[in-house]
């Protein structure tokens, strides 16, 4: 990979990080090929448990990248037709992604940035962050991010945001339910996310797998009786398989389930020298 995102694996938590600070972490084709590898190489790593995507310097993302989108616009349409499917191929991976993920989201996002933050399943944003669609004031639409922004922020939210471009601070984000918590600062923000990983940590992984899948299965459906039989014969599989039943073996027994982390060690302070 060259230097335009970061990896980094710190136990069961994995960090991925835009790494173009100097370009507001905008993306490109590039970047966008890179990006869906770490998140698919991190997908099929059995020591990672959660990953979170951040970005360096004072922005999220900025969304496409300017000189990207200016070169695209020379491109014939089956050319833009292909690279837009590799921006929606990166959107998919994360949305579809088989562990947890959450943003970070400690400055702007813009565009395909907002596309990022709905697709991982938290978010937590500093109050001082902005958000804006603001692909139309381009004359653009955006479009690969679209199902993904409009499950999270709603309908009639999009009719607005998609229309006018308009920035919107981090409390209106957290009010249509873009992002999940607000923290005062960087350190709060990192606070608030540790300990969502704590409970994630102490969930079973097989579990959250088939939590997603089920989220998508469900959403927007009727209840019809395909829909109940489908739901009976997920819980029906889960509580039969390994980690369901170690699961409730480890409440009834009150004990730690096998998943979860144990506790770090306590920090023993040094032997006074001699004499003190």
């Amino acid at each position: 990979m060259s230097e335009l995102i970061a990896v980094e694996r710190q136990g069961p938590i994995g960090l991925i990080t835009l790494n173009r600070p100097e370009r507001h972490n905008a993306f490109d084709d590039v970047l966008i090929a890179e990006l869906t590898e770490a998140f698919r190489s991190m997908e099929g790593e059995d020591g990672i448990r959660v990953i979170v995507l951040s970005g360096a310097g004072k922005s999220f993302s900025a969304g496409a990248d300017l000189n990207w989108m200016k070169r695209m616009a020379g491109f014939s349409m089956d050319e833009n037709r292909r690279d837009a499917m590799g921006l929606g191929a990166l959107m998919r991976t994360i949305a579809h992604l088989r562990k947890p993920t959450i943003a970070r989201v400690q400055g702007a996002a813009f565009g395909g940035g907002v596309g990022l933050i709905a697709c991982c399943d938290i978010a937590v944003a500093v109050q001082s962050a902005s958000f804006s669609l603001s692909e139309a004031k381009l004359g653009l639409i955006p479009a690969v991010v679209s199902p993904y922004v409009v499950a999270a922020i709603g309908e009639r939210a999009a009719r607005r945001y998609f229309l006018t471009a308009e920035r919107f601070e981090a409390a209106e984000a957290w009010r249509l339910g873009l992002i999940h918590e607000l923290a005062a600062n960087e350190a709060e923000l990192d606070e608030k996310i540790g300990t969502i990983v704590d409970a994630l940590l102490a969930c079973s992984p097989a579990a959250q797998k088939e939590a997603k899948d089920l989220i998508r299965a469900v959403s927007g459906r009727p209840v019809t009786s395909e829909l109940i039989q489908d739901t009976a014969e997920r819980i029906a599989k889960i509580r039969s398989s390994p980690e369901g039943r170690e699961g409730v073996a480890a409440f009834l027994e009150k004990r730690r389930a096998s998943w979860v982390p144990p506790d770090p060690e306590p920090e023993i302070p040094p032997e006074p020298p001699p004499g003190l």
